[in-house]
């Protein structure tokens, strides 16, 4: 079957441009990296921004079709450019008309990037327990705190964050990256995914107009953001199992294992035959789970359908099967490398230490299992 012209783009782009470059994808060079630029090149950046605000529109199971191939070249890049969905995608449905025209406007024509910024140290995947406040004084929001975690921030154009309100509410309130007190205090030194850039920030009296705040609780448009962004996170451990697969079989064929080629060993041959059955499961998982959200988005009440049920579970589980599916893979993978898997002279190393993010981001496989149990397992009039 012949591929979409934009699986096809990001095929060629990532084949041209990510592969055979580990090197450079994996030295924490200054970021933004000139590949995000080159990306930007295709027409895709940001595939997913409304057609009315100068985007393509492209829905999500679109993206997890671009984000595999992104990831089969480098799972930092790709993480690089989906990320801004979840911000942005949370502007698109509970901004004003005014925001949306300003910033997702800006943010199509000029292929830029918007961050998030949710995590603290100490309250973790517990967001409930956030610090970061924001209080109103007169026509415009104060917000004061300091997040942990939040990725493309400092070359980002806004930043969506959730904070703490007066009377102990949540609000989710958009800050241009230029706002005054909105200081990035250092870029993460990451294991993997290196090709990416988090950072830690700190928010002191940052100002802005009170319409910059979002429609509805800050947490849960968050969780609905959050529905998007976990389902293509876990695409790239697709792509990476993908390469993985490749990477194996590649060496097989000059690897010698008792004077004949690896490629011909049975228990060689098991294992791959086991790696794709997995990539096979991971593919239809990923594409079931977009097509939920995508069925609920073409829903004329798609915000306040988003809203009713927050977290999706198709979301949690599709990102907590592909995490650990792919790392399993990789794993395994690394082993059948022997010795030469536990060097850099190997790229089987650098795809092992990428995949890894997928349990950890946006909510750890405990914490997501322990979503799962309450909201879903534990019978509703049971539920807290």
């Amino acid at each position: 079957m012949k591929q979409p012209d934009y699986v096809r783009t990001a095929q060629t782009f990532a084949r041209r441009e990510l592969i055979g470059k580990e090197a450079m994808l994996d030295s924490l060079a200054d970021a933004p990296l000139p590949v995000y630029q080159r990306f930007a090149d295709t027409g895709l950046a940001n595939w997913w921004v409304p057609k009315q605000y100068g985007g393509q529109g492209l829905g999500l199971e679109e993206g997890v079709r671009i984000v595999a191939e992104l990831a089969y070249g480098d799972a930092g890049v790709a993480f690089t450019q989906l990320i801004p969905i979840l911000a942005s995608s949370m502007v698109a449905r509970y901004g004003s008309e005014e925001l949306k025209e300003q910033y997702l406007g800006r943010l199509a024509a000029t292929n830029g990037f918007c961050a998030t910024l949710g995590s603290e140290h100490e309250s973790g995947s517990e967001l409930t327990r956030i610090t970061t406040t924001v209080r109103r004084d007169g026509d415009t929001l104060v917000l004061n705190g300091l997040k942990a975690f939040s990725s493309d921030t400092d070359f980002a154009q806004f930043v969506v964050v959730v904070a703490r309100t007066e009377d102990n509410g949540y609000l989710a309130v958009l800050v241009p990256r230029d706002t005054p007190g909105l200081r990035i205090d250092k870029r993460w030194d990451v294991i993997g995914l290196r090709s990416s850039a988090t950072y830690e920030v700190t928010l002191t009296d940052c100002r802005v107009p009170a319409g910059n705040a979002l429609r509805g609780n800050g947490l849960r448009l968050l969780e609905v953001g959050l529905n998007a962004s976990r389902t293509l996170i876990a695409t790239t451990a697709l792509g990476v199992a993908r390469r993985v697969r490749d990477v194996c079989m590649d060496y097989a064929k000059t690897k010698q294992v008792k004077g004949a080629p690896l490629v011909t060993n049975a228990v060689f041959a098991s294992r791959l035959g086991q790696f794709d059955m997995q990539i096979e499961v991971m593919s239809n998982q990923l594409l079931a789970a977009a097509r939920e959200y995508d069925a609920i988005s073409a829903r004329p009440d798609a915000d306040d359908e988003f809203v009713r049920q927050g977290t999706l579970k198709s979301s949690l589980t599709t990102k907590m099967f592909c995490g650990q599916t792919g790392w399993q893979i990789a794993s395994t993978a690394s082993e059948m490398f022997g010795g030469l898997g536990y060097t850099h002279e190997s790229v089987i190393g650098k795809l092992l230490r990428d995949v890894r993010y997928v349990s950890i981001v946006e909510g750890g496989d405990d914490v997501l299992r322990d979503m799962i149990f309450n909201r879903f397992v534990v019978p509703v009039a049971k539920r807290a």
